[in-house]
C-alpha cells in the first residue's frame, strides 16, 4: 500500500491536514490515536504497563491515569525506556495491520516523530506540515493555555524545523488560516493517487 508519512512540529496543523486528506478518501492512520487505544481499559497493553509501574497509575474506574504515568516517568530515563519497550511494539504491530488491511487508495500515516523515531523507513513519501516558530507559539498559547516561554520550551524539545524540512519530499506551508491548505492538499492528493495507481500497476 502506497503510504505517505505525515509529520510536523507541535501546533503546525498536522490534524487539520490529516482531516483534509481523509475528506478526500485517503485512509488516515494516526499513531497518537493508536497509542491511546493499545492501553485502553482491559487491554493486554494496559496490563503490561500496570505490571511494570504498579496499579497506582490507574484511576478509580480502572483506566490509565495518564497524568500519574507521566509523573512516574518524568526525569526517569530508565522508566521512560521501559514504557517505550511496552508500547512501541504494540503500536507498530497495529500500524502495520492497518496499513496492510487499508481499504483506501493510499494511506496517510500520521507520526509526530516520524523521522526522529525512524518511521520514515516505512513510507514512500514524507510530507511535512510546516509553520514558523511564531505561529506555533501563538497556536500553543491559544490552544493549550501555554505562556510564550512554555511554548518555546515545548518547541525546543522537538527536532529542529530545518532538520525536519531536510527530510521532506513534500511540504505544506500552514502559517496562515486553515482554509489555505485546501489547494495544497488537493494537489498532493492527485499526485498520491497517481503514485498509488502506478504502484498497483
Amino acid at each position: 500500500m502506497f503510504t505517505v508519512g505525515l509529520t510536523g512540529g507541535i501546533a503546525s496543523g498536522k490534524s487539520t491536514v490529516a482531516d483534509a486528506f481523509a475528506s478526500r478518501g485517503a485512509d488516515v492512520v494516526d499513531t497518537d490515536v493508536i497509542a491511546r487505544e493499545v492501553v485502553e481499559r482491559d487491554t493486554e497493553g494496559l496490563a503490561a504497563v500496570v505490571a511494570a509501574f504498579g496499579a497506582d497509575i490507574l484511576d478509580d474506574s480502572g483506566a490509565l491515569d495518564r497524568r500519574a504515568l507521566r509523573a512516574r516517568i518524568f526525569d526517569d530515563e530508565a522508566a521512560r525506556r521501559r514504557l517505550e519497550a511496552i508500547l512501541h511494539p504494540r503500536i507498530e504491530a497495529e500500524v502495520r495491520r492497518r496499513i496492510t488491511e487499508s481499504p483506501g487508495p493510499y494511506v496517510v500515516l500520521v507520526v509526530p516523530l516520524l523521522v526522529e523515531a525512524g518511521w520514515d523507513r516505512w513510507v514512500d513519501r514524507v510530507l511535512v506540515v510546516d509553520a514558523d516558530e511564531d505561529t506555533q507559539i501563538a497556536r500553543l498559547c491559544a490552544r493549550d493555555g501555554h505562556t510564550p516561554e512554555q511554548a518555546r520550551q515545548a518547541l525546543a524539545a522537538q527536532a529542529r524545523r530545518q532538520d525536519r524540512l531536510a527530510c521532506a519530499d513534500d511540504v505544506i506551508d500552514n502559517d496562515g488560516p486553515a482554509s489555505g491548505i485546501e489547494g495544497a492538499v488537493d494537489a498532493l492528493h492527485r499526485r498520491y493517487l497517481n503514485l498509488a495507481s502506478a504502484r498497483r500497476e
